[in-house]
């Protein structure tokens, strides 16, 4: 079974629009939980474009009542995640997980993983640090077995594929299933997968997944988490924020 972990980033972008407070995030956030999702996910940026800071401990504090849930938080170590995962800690509201992203400032969303080399040896000692708090710790990476033995040299726990490539292929295809090409797009996935599953990392996926792509990825790959945002509350706004949930649920745990 893989579990889903809903990202509520699009979520907060929208109440940044205005200054009512409205859509209230943790609301949504309890919605989204009692519908059966297996986390949260949030990835703060330092300039505060949808979550912010004090989002942070209301989030995780309802994450907090639900005891077989998970926060993840995500983000570059080397911009601000550093400071609000231990702040969060130091509330007693410590993540479950933290995956490290290297997104840079100026770009609109995630666009690349960890590099295996000076990258990845950069955040070794930061990987230590978190899991000297008992978080575990995912590192974003390409669908490249080189990189995926480094992240395992750096001592993290899992890593996430970057799963935009595979995404783009599915794009303009009716059956995934069926082409090739998707299928030749899917295999470096597949292969970064099995070689992180021989290494002892477990796995996650995540970036422009959708109702439409991640039949296949589930079949294929298998991970163990995937967590989905902008197509999640795309399909909210159609669907409703529970019943989209409990379609990515049904989805991800094969009922």
């Amino acid at each position: 079974m893989t579990h889903f972990s809903a990202n509520i980033n699009r979520i907060a972008l929208l109440r940044n629009s205005r200054d009512n407070g409205l859509p209230d995030l943790v609301a949504c956030a309890r919605i989204v939980l009692d519908a059966g999702a297996d986390g949260i996910t949030v990835h703060p940026r330092p300039d505060e474009r949808h979550i912010r800071a004090s989002d942070m401990q209301p989030i995780a504090a309802l994450v907090r009542e639900y005891p077989d849930r998970e926060f993840n938080v995500e983000g570059n170590p080397h911009h601000n995640l550093v400071q609000i995962v231990e702040s969060l800690a130091a509330a007693n509201l410590a993540p479950r997980q933290v995956t490290l992203v290297p997104d840079a400032l100026n770009v609109p969303t995630s666009n690349r993983g960890f590099a295996a080399g000076a990258e990845m040896d950069a955040v070794q000692p930061l990987i230590a640090h978190f899991k000297a708090m008992a978080m575990r710790v995912s590192v974003f990476v390409d669908a490249d077995v080189t990189a995926v033995v480094a992240a395992r040299a750096a001592g993290a726990d899992r890593i996430e594929l970057y799963t935009e490539p595979y995404a783009h292929a599915c794009a303009q295809v009716s059956n995934t299933a069926a082409s090739a090409t998707v299928r030749e797009a899917l295999q470096p996935f597949a292969d970064a997968a099995r070689k992180a599953r021989e290494a002892g990392l477990a796995v996650n996926a995540g970036h422009d997944l959708n109702l439409h792509n991640l039949p296949l990825l589930l079949r294929d790959v298998a991970p163990d988490e995937v967590s989905i945002g902008h197509a999640f509350i795309a399909d909210a706004l159609m669907m409703g924020l529970a019943e989209t949930t409990r379609a990515y649920c049904r989805m991800c745990h094969g009922v």
